[in-house]
């Protein structure tokens, strides 16, 4: 069975809520941070203590445009992180979370 393959920023919409997958764990560097993924045995760098701050602070903020700005990342940056972030839900590193209820 072949699937279709999408671009990353397809699968990607910084608007919505995200987080860390809850199978993933970050190991702190000097470059960044070590990030596997204990299911699919995915191994990743990020190679920016920002990004890594982005990534750890996902769940604290409404969407990961939110985290972006929460985490001081400039505006002529975020197409970057962006990108990063769409990455990484592709190698299902950071997943959707379910979108909460608004009163």
């Amino acid at each position: 069975m072949t699937t279709p393959t999408a671009p990353a920023a397809d699968l990607f919409d910084p608007d919505l809520p995200w987080r860390r997958a809850r199978s993933v764990a970050l190991r702190p560097e000097p470059f960044g941070a070590l990030v596997y993924h204990f299911g699919n045995r995915k191994l990743s760098f990020l190679k920016s203590k920002t990004l890594v701050t982005v990534v750890e602070t996902l769940a604290d903020h409404p969407s990961a445009t939110a985290t972006l700005v929460a985490c001081g990342v400039p505006e002529a940056q975020r197409p970057a992180y962006v990108t990063a972030l769409a990455d990484l839900a592709r190698s299902q590193m950071i997943e959707r979370r379910p979108e909460e209820v608004r009163a």
